[in-house]
């Protein structure tokens, strides 16, 4: 290669393109290569990835474990802001990539690698996500993109490069869709999946049973808030991770947390996306329901007109830019007073909120009731309606004048 790389650390996952983009990379530019492996809740997708890397050539293997870490520095900001991508996408992995590249750069800081690569493709969102955080936490990091400089056209001569160098991988030319797990969700993209009116195949979901194979009894859940941060579920205090893996299993159960979409990448292509995301689908309507009773009016307005913007933001790849850290401190500011407990009823994919209570709740059923009340004179309500409508008023006698 024209340019000289003396070390290598790459973001690998174990599957497909990692594992080919390992060797690729040992072969292309004759160097170390450090295999960096987060582990950020991909359950049996991490086990043997070290042996699996060492045995594709890897010249030495890091793993580290940030699923506390992950769940909440990442998906507790992003779920105190109600953060969802076109009304539908709750981010899991584009809330991952930032912690996955800053772990990268920690690691050639510390083993004194020059360059840091990803097996994102060309086409997709993550070649962005992790390469801001790359420029924005280390500029001096040369930048290896493998999916824009090979040869391999498609995932099609990336399984018959592997068999030919003997790496074992998880796809088949049967079932070819790719997938990426975390704490906060499974997605699914790529291969059948890009058929838009082919219905995603039932065995390809991991996290969730389908509705129709859900219990036929409601599960009732409550969960605890502090600072718009979830903290405890029926009574019991967790971390961060376990309190996510948990609902993960309770929303799984019941059917709750599928998603099929049609998104807009940032790259300007539509692309179809299946996800799975029980826990978080759980937290974020529980979270809305706690706001419901302890954020004001005007500031919950306020904060719901950015909340497009700040996803858009998290989704494009700036997570570590002053415009994400501007809306999470106006964000955080409005969470202050979000305490309390929700009941939730997850019932054959269904999340239905049954139940609110705070002490910091701005309900009052004294103002609310519509039985007879001693604190709010109704007549009162005359000037106010004659007032607020009054430019409507002129409006229309002039436009008879006229």
């Amino acid at each position: 290669m024209s340019e000289e790389i003396k070390k290598i650390v790459l973001a690998y996952s174990g599957g497909l393109d990692t594992s080919v983009i390992l060797k690729w990379l040992k072969e292309t530019y004759e160097c170390p290569v450090v295999a960096y492996a987060a582990d950020l809740g991909q359950a049996e997708e991490i086990d043997g990835i070290t042996e699996k890397a060492l045995n594709t050539g890897a010249d030495d293997v890091i793993i580290d474990d940030l699923k506390e870490e992950f769940v909440r520095d990442f998906v507790w900001p992003a779920l105190r802001a109600n953060a969802v991508y076109e009304s539908t996408y709750l981010l899991g992995t584009s809330l991952a990539r930032p912690l996955i590249a800053r772990g990268q750069v920690e690691v050639a800081r510390r083993v004194g690698a020059d360059a840091v690569s990803h097996g994102a493709t060309g086409k997709g969102n993550d070649q962005v996500r992790f390469e801001l955080a790359y420029m924005a936490l280390d500029p001096g990091l040369k930048i290896i993109a493998p999916w824009r400089t090979w040869d391999f056209r498609g995932r099609e001569d990336l399984m018959d490069y592997a068999r030919s160098k003997g790496i074992p991988v998880p796809v088949t030319k049967k079932k070819p869709y790719s997938s990426d797990r975390n704490l906060l969700h499974i997605s699914f993209e790529g291969g059948i999946l890009e058929d838009t009116w082919a219905e995603p195949p039932e065995d390809m979901f991991v996290l969730s049973v389908s509705p129709e194979k859900a219990p036929d009894r409601p599960t009732y859940v409550e969960i605890e808030f502090k600072e718009g941060n979830p903290v405890s579920v029926n009574g019991e205090t967790m971390s961060p991770a376990n309190l996510l893996a948990h609902l993960n299993d309770l929303g799984g159960r019941n059917g709750v947390g599928r998603v099929d979409m049609v998104e807009n990448r940032y790259v300007g292509m539509k692309s179809r996306g299946v996800y799975e995301t029980p826990g978080g689908t759980i937290l974020r309507v529980a979270h809305i329901a706690m706001e419901s009773i302890t954020v004001d009016r005007e500031v919950m307005h306020i904060r719901d007109g950015l909340i497009p913007r700040y996803s858009d933001i998290i989704y494009n790849g700036y997570w570590f830019s002053p415009e994400r850290e501007m809306l999470q401190a106006l964000i955080d500011e409005t969470q202050k007073n979000v305490k309390g407990v929700v009941r939730i009823k997850l019932y054959k994919g269904n999340c239905i909120v049954v139940g609110r209570m705070s002490r910091s709740s701005l309900y009052d059923a004294d103002f609310a009731t519509f039985e007879e009340d001693e604190v709010y004179r109704q007549k009162d309500a005359e000037g106010f309606i004659r007032l607020n409508g009054l430019r409507l008023k002129i409006a229309k006698l002039l436009e008879r004048e006229a």
